[in-house]
């Protein structure tokens, strides 16, 4: 398994409430225990937590909202604490993980804003798709043992040196596979995996369009694009950007800044005798997803992934009706609550693709935990080719590797 980095010019189950002292963990877990059975297992393995001589961590904390793309310290939304409680495992099935990576989204910024659709109370420890080491396991775990590697996604708690999640949450990252990249795949790959084979059933021969094609979730729907056997077009922005997606095997490339979108696309389709484009991949939203529209076959398909310019587009209901268009909003998180055998089995094949190397991941910048400020404003400023991530162990500086 391949990861690269690249260099930027000019960079130098319950929720744990953040800074929950042992105590209150096992009052609440006594509290929510059913049986005299579960409240003994249950203070048995808090209690060995705290007494076993790794009690506090460090730990990413956002104490208000605001914008995190600054220097922590006073002003800023997030504060790093060196003494946070380490969570204890919280049920016969838990598993703690010592995080050795964990990868920023476009997601985790505006939840620190306060503008994503999750709002969870203050304070809360962001974070959301990580790898690491088991580190302990509860009386009840039968899928994996210490020291095994494993990638998992949650809807809090990454940014810090331990999280505990249920078996169940867990997925075994082969020995081939490096943490870094495999902290990098559960949303920006699941996303684009999902949307790509299960919604959409991108096959052979059709012409996927994707906008935001050098970000995270774009340079994922690339690969899995070509992978399915798709013509696929790419929007970006920049020479860099540009060059990276064509030596990826990609179709057609356009420059945004250089040239108009439908009309270059518009050139390529009749050079290849195509009547369009027949599935629409869009995290951007905006002016590029109107003019995007205009390139759309009889039959397409729309996937809404995310709105990053800022702007919620408007898709016309009467077009959409007189061209048979299927619009498809794709939320990756909220297959863990309705869909989790989807999501189950998309992961274990974007870790055997992994694996077997059919996938890279482009790590364009990684950061300590004491350097997120840095980290949120590679992502705010788009900065990023590929995924930005924190490195907790073996990080304590930060670095853009080529």
């Amino acid at each position: 398994m391949r990861y690269v980095f690249r260099r930027r010019e000019n960079d130098k189950k319950p929720f744990l409430l953040a800074g929950a002292p042992p105590t209150t963990c096992l009052h609440h877990y006594i509290k929510s225990s059913s049986t005299v059975r579960e409240k003994t297992e249950r203070i048995s393995l808090a209690t060995a937590k705290i007494t076993d001589g790794q009690g506090t961590m460090e730990a990413l904390v956002c104490e208000k909202l605001g914008d995190p793309a600054t220097a922590i310290g006073e002003g800023s939304p997030i504060v790093l604490r060196k003494n946070h409680p380490v969570p204890p495992l919280d049920s016969p099935t838990a598993v703690r993980v010592r995080v050795k990576a964990t990868s920023l989204n476009f997601a985790n910024y505006l939840q620190v804003l306060g503008k994503y659709q999750e709002k969870p109370p203050l304070p809360f420890i962001p974070g959301s798709d990580y790898a690491g080491v088991v580190d302990a396991v509860g009386s009840g775990v039968s899928l994996f043992k210490v020291r095994d590697h494993v990638c998992s996604f949650a809807a809090l708690g990454s940014f810090a040196q331990f999280i505990v999640a249920d078996q169940s949450e867990l997925y075994l990252v082969p020995k081939e596979c490096d943490l870094v990249a495999a902290a990098a795949l559960p949303v920006a790959f699941g996303t684009s995996h999902i949307a790509l084979v299960h919604r959409a059933q991108l096959g052979p021969g059709q012409v996927l369009l994707v906008l935001g094609a050098a970000g995270g979730v774009g340079l994922s729907a690339v690969q899995i694009g070509k992978i399915r056997g798709a013509i696929v077009i790419a929007v970006a922005r920049g020479e860099e950007k540009i060059q990276l997606l064509r030596s990826m095997g990609v179709d057609h490339v356009v420059d945004s800044t250089k040239e108009g979108v439908t009309v270059s696309v518009k050139n390529f389709l009749k050079s290849r005798k195509l009547k369009g484009v027949d599935v629409l991949y869009d995290p951007v939203g905006g002016k590029l997803t109107k003019e995007s529209l205009k390139l759309l076959n009889w039959g397409a398909q729309i996937l809404v992934i995310g709105f990053a310019s800022g702007e919620i587009p408007l898709i016309p209901a009467n077009i959409a009706l007189v061209k048979n268009w299927t619009v498809h909003g794709l939320y990756w998180g909220s297959y863990k609550i309705h869909r989790p055998p989807v999501l189950e089995d998309s992961l274990k094949e974007l870790l055997s693709w992994m694996a077997r190397g059919l996938i890279t991941i482009h790590i364009s910048h990684t950061y300590s935990l004491s350097e997120a400020g840095l980290a949120f404003a590679a992502i705010k400023e788009r900065k990023a080719i590929g995924k930005v991530m924190i490195t907790i162990d073996d990080a304590s500086h930060s670095r853009s590797k080529l």
